[in-house]
């Protein structure tokens, strides 16, 4: 049984009621803001403008103990900082692709394992994720006339979107093969161009998980002499490789190619 029921609230436009001062009150003032909510300081003036929602933010407990019970018998729910016992909702960490959001809540337990959370998922989630949804959301109408059935249709998203799929989410870029995957064109996956990589350490598990993701895609690697197999190991093993020089010019040719180098070293150009 889950403890909480995950929602997303619309507010935009919406009055919501903070109270409060200090880091915590301001916070949530930017949270509520950033959703395009109209911040209401007075707690009266909230519940006479028909605000739904309402964050309490008090240093003195019997305050912030007080307002929330004040609040609760208007029919408002309410989020007491640091106060999880006194809590309706509450916020979770949220990693913004918009449209695509992801909440991460751990039910009040630990707001900093939320926090380490939400940041190793930024690094696996490319920032093209948020227009590819968007290019989805646009082409829906073009979905359903490429595939009648929902049945076909729904087998025919889930395979452009599997794992190494055309539209695979983890992967850069993929809003831009949207159309040519409805056209029913043989759409090339392996985006063209050239990443250079600079490598902090010989170790691979020193990679992050962006430049991991390059060299999975990659379809030439350059690499200085004193890049460690070990790191080579982690590209495609059909990629092909280039032993390189600092200084020496990148070969003209299609598909991505990574340039590998070490921190010392003079990155490679065209």
């Amino acid at each position: 049984m889950i403890e909480n029921l995950p929602l997303f609230h619309r507010i935009a436009g919406q009055p919501v009621i903070v109270v409060g001062s200090g880091e915590a009150a301001e916070a949530k003032r930017r949270l509520v803001e950033r959703a395009g909510g109209l911040v209401i300081a007075d707690l009266q003036d909230g519940v006479d403008k028909g605000a739904r929602l309402a964050f309490v933010a008090h240093d003195d407990d019997d305050r912030a103990r007080a307002d929330a019970a004040r609040l609760k018998s208007a029919g408002v729910l309410v989020n007491a900082a640091d106060r999880p016992d006194l809590c309706d909702f509450i916020v979770p960490g949220i990693l913004d692709r918009s449209p695509v959001l992801l909440a991460i809540g751990t039910g009040g337990a630990s707001a900093g394992l939320a926090k380490a959370l939400r940041l190793r998922l930024e690094m696996i989630l490319p920032q093209s994720l948020g227009r590819l949804a968007a290019a989805l959301g646009a082409a829906r109408q073009r979905l359903r006339a490429r595939w009648p059935d929902a049945t076909d249709r729904r087998r025919a998203i889930d395979a452009a979107l599997g794992e190494g799929g055309v539209l695979d989410p983890l992967a850069d870029n993929r809003d831009a093969l949207v159309d040519g995957w409805l056209d029913g064109a043989d759409v090339d996956t392996h985006a063209g161009g050239l990443v250079q990589i600079v490598l902090s350490s010989a170790d691979p598990e020193d990679l992050t998980l962006k430049q991991a993701r390059h060299l999975g895609a990659a379809d030439m690697i350059v690499h200085m002499p004193d890049v460690p197999a070990a790191i080579l190991d982690r590209a495609r093993a059909d990629a092909a490789r280039v032993q390189g020089a600092p200084g020496q010019s990148v070969p003209e040719t299609g598909g991505l190619i990574i340039v590998l180098s070490m921190k010392n070293d003079i990155v490679a150009d065209r």
